[in-house]
């Protein structure tokens, strides 16, 4: 009976040491049921812009499969590296990522309006999307040195690594992503310590420079006219020759969900999804389509699935054994809950029209492949938090 109670002992104990033993699989597994949704929906809202192309009518779907896959490889490689390396080689990473933003300003290919991609070969790279984590991790290393000891200094130089990203992303002219980082400095720097009056000075910096923006004319008419159309949203109801971009844009979305009702029409069975009246469907309006073919029950067992990660993302941030943990595991909460709040809100007509992608169901590999690398970096933290 010993014999057999301390092999118990010995199988169990290898067990709590195993860094598997610790994997939140409905963490890992989130992102992958998302994804296979995403599939299905950038198919289906892809089908009339391949028909006019003449592109194989899995082309989006093939190259999005394969960001998913690049995207699990990195994932597994993220986990495969102590999060504790990455936390003290953090300004390394930090640096490593501004040379491949600068260089998209100077040779990135233009899109939409947005000069934020690299053309290698068919493929097309956006760093600023990689650029989202790497500045989480930045400002949660720097915030970890300084553990209780945030003063005014500090709390600037933090302000600072961010704003040399956005800086360099608002040259871009991709405001989307400039506010998503701002939305993911802000989060951890408020778990991190930041005092109240640190709060009011740098939003009355923030709605300054906003304000300095508009004035001196460097926000472009296109992004004015996304601002103007969300505030007067009446417009919407001239005429289609009348409308502006924007306007269209806006109107075919929501009536794309609301044609969808509670059940939906069905998968392929949408009419404004099947004839590609909502431009942009399979990129920064892919909501639309589950809205219409799948209806409330699909849109909202979406929803569930992201509520399900942001759960346990908040769960791992609470269970960290270190503070660098924590802020990281709020970062990448605040990361996703910007981009689905933002992307969803906008097709709804609850928030403005940008070009945030929804976390892993937009059409786009960049994007994609920071998901799961985010994903991946949390997880590395919930395996490690007894070693």
């Amino acid at each position: 009976m010993a014999t057999i109670a301390a092999s118990g002992t010995r199988r169990r104990t290898a067990a709590d040491t195993s860094l598997f033993a610790h994997l939140d699989l409905a963490l890992l597994t989130l992102p992958i049921a998302i994804s296979a949704l995403g599939l299905l929906m950038i198919f289906d809202a892809s089908r009339h812009e391949t028909a006019l192309g003449g592109l194989s009518r899995l082309y989006y779907v093939e190259r999005q499969g394969l960001a998913v896959v690049v995207g699990l490889i990195a994932m597994g490689v993220v986990m495969a590296i102590d999060y504790r390396r990455i936390r003290d080689a953090w300004p390394l990473v930090y640096l490593a990522i501004l040379p491949l933003l600068a260089g998209v300003v100077v040779l990135g290919r233009n899109h939409n309006g947005a000069q934020a991609w690299f053309q290698i070969g068919p493929f097309q790279f956006q760093p600023s999307e990689i650029a989202k984590v790497v500045l989480v991790v930045a400002i949660a290393g720097y915030c970890h040195q300084h553990r209780g000891d945030l003063d005014a200094w500090r709390v600037a130089v933090a302000v600072a690594l961010a704003g040399v990203v956005m800086a360099i992303v608002y040259a871009q002219h991709d405001l989307g992503t400039m506010l998503v980082i701002m939305v993911c400095a802000a989060a951890v720097l408020v778990i991190a310590g930041l005092k109240p009056v640190h709060i009011v000075v740098l939003l009355l910096l923030a709605a300054s420079l906003v304000g300095a923006a508009v004035v001196t004319g460097k926000v472009r008419t296109y992004q004015l006219d996304r601002l103007t159309s969300f505030a007067n949203q009446s417009s919407a109801h001239v005429s289609a020759k009348d409308q502006t971009p924007t306007q269209f844009n806006l109107g075919a979305s929501k009536a794309a969900i609301a044609s969808g009702g509670f059940e939906g029409a069905g998968f392929g069975r949408g009419l404004q999804t099947k004839n590609g009246f909502v431009p942009e469907q399979h990129t920064d309006f892919i909501f639309t389509a589950v809205g219409e073919d799948l209806g409330f029950v699909g849109g909202a067992t979406l929803l569930l699935l992201y509520a399900l990660l942001a759960w346990r993302l908040w769960r791992i941030a609470l269970l960290s054994s270190d503070f660098f943990g924590t802020l990281v595991a709020i970062g990448v909460l605040a990361m996703f809950a910007i981009q689905v709040f933002e992307s969803v809100g906008m097709t709804m007509g609850i928030m403005p029209i940008t070009g945030i992608p929804l976390p892993f169901m937009s059409y786009g590999g960049s994007a994609v492949i920071a998901s799961f690398i985010a994903v991946g970096l949390v997880l590395n933290i919930h395996m490690r938090r007894f070693s």
